[in-house]
């Protein structure tokens, strides 16, 4: 990947859509929805409060988040896809 996040920005490799249901029925490509989770793969540096203090992303490179559903913006490079967002939409990170 030849990209580097700017601001308090963050690269998302995108978890793959369920094949399955809970209940054990196969989706097809029409009904897998988009994962909200993913694999943090480069973070920015952070972004300048108004008083000049730079406030560092508080996620790092190899987190699994959660994210909004409608966050984002997806971005292909090298025949992957990647999903760039601001820091602010992640909801949390998965500490298993």
């Amino acid at each position: 990947m030849n990209l580097k996040p700017l601001g308090d920005r963050v690269i998302i490799k995108q978890d793959e859509a369920e094949e399955k249901t809970a209940s054990g029925l196969i989706l097809t490509s029409g009904d897998k929805e988009k994962p909200q989770r993913g694999t943090v793969l480069a973070v920015g540096e952070g972004k300048y409060a108004d008083n000049g203090t730079l406030i560092p992303v508080p996620v790092a490179v190899g987190d699994h988040v959660i994210y909004g559903k409608y966050s984002g913006q997806v971005v292909k490079d090298g025949g992957e896809e990647y999903v760039f967002l601001r820091s602010e939409d992640i909801y949390a990170v998965i500490t298993e």
